[in-house]
């Protein structure tokens, strides 16, 4: 099975949005919390809107 990106709602926060882009990356799911919220702050907004149609259109991850 392909890599694909898929919401992490177990460890997730919101949405799991942050939590299934850390899965995906394979980064520190700290470090992309940190750099969505300063990315949202920095952008206005903008991003908050990016994140909500991520959370809106991704599938989520199953769990057995």
């Amino acid at each position: 099975m392909a890599n694909t990106f898929l919401l992490n709602k177990r460890t997730g926060k919101l949405a799991g949005v942050c939590a299934g882009l850390a899965d995906y990356t394979g980064w520190d799911l700290t470090v992309v919390r940190i750099a969505t919220v300063l990315g949202t702050v920095l952008a206005w907004g903008g991003l908050a809107i990016i994140y909500i149609l991520i959370a809106w259109l991704a599938p989520t991850k199953p769990y057995a």
